[in-house]
């Protein structure tokens, strides 16, 4: 069970100590569905809007920018993401401030990676509290509002968001009726249900046909 989990996760690391970094990716990164570095704060704020992590990792101290002011900017983007710092002792005065950040996590170097891996394993209940499964490897984050299948991102409209937020928001195998989701997705506009799936039938298309199931004349519901 451990395994299937870490396998799904996205961790990045932001740590300017080179030995430390490769280290800790030879040691844990095979654990995890992928494993980015950045050697700085820059490159990891600029990577984390790339990638989506589902964890970061990142060092107090580095150049451009320290780990508590990235995990600061992180924080504005998505304030749920869970942040992990890695300090010297010498810097024990800096934890209050990571506290301040939000940081859930501190190690203090030297570590043993093994550690940081059973406490990234720990996050699992955290973690998977903001992510639905909707089978055959598809989920949804509903903090992110992003779409996944095998872990890998799906992009999405904002209508496509929508439209799954309003169906993830009923009950298991409810349906959501024509009127509703035009009521919601197009608001004022006047809309036919030929529209609709028109609609429906672009996002099965970059998604799977069995993902989005339909009564005819009623509406549609997830499984």
């Amino acid at each position: 069970m451990r395994n299937k989990f870490l396998k799904g996760l996205k961790i990045l690391l932001a740590e300017d100590e080179k030995n430390l970094s490769s280290l800790l990716k030879n040691a844990i990164g095979d654990s995890f569905y992928s494993f980015s570095v950045a050697d700085d704060g820059v490159k990891g704020l600029e990577m984390f809007k790339k990638i989506s992590p589902d964890i970061v990792i990142t060092d107090i101290m580095m150049p451009n920018m320290t780990g508590l002011e990235m995990a600061k900017e992180i924080k504005k983007i998505d304030k749920s993401i869970p942040v992990i710092i890695l300090s010297a002792f010498s810097e024990a005065d800096k934890f209050l401030g990571a506290i301040d950040v939000g940081v859930i996590k501190y190690f203090i170097k030297p570590f043993d990676p093994d550690e940081l891996l059973e406490y990234i394993n720990s996050l699992q209940e955290l973690i998977q509290s903001k992510i639905i499964d909707l089978g055959d490897g598809f989920s949804f984050n509903k903090i992110k509002k992003s779409l996944y299948k095998d872990g890998r991102y799906i992009s999405l409209t904002k209508k496509e968001i929508q439209f799954f937020e309003l169906l993830l928001g009923h009950h298991q195998n409810e349906i959501v009726g024509y009127e509703v989701i035009k009521e919601n997705l197009w608001k004022d506009e006047d809309v036919s249900d030929e529209r609709v799936r028109t609609f429906i039938k672009r996002l099965r298309a970059k998604t799977s046909r069995d993902l989005i199931q339909n009564i005819k004349s009623q509406g549609y519901f997830i499984v």
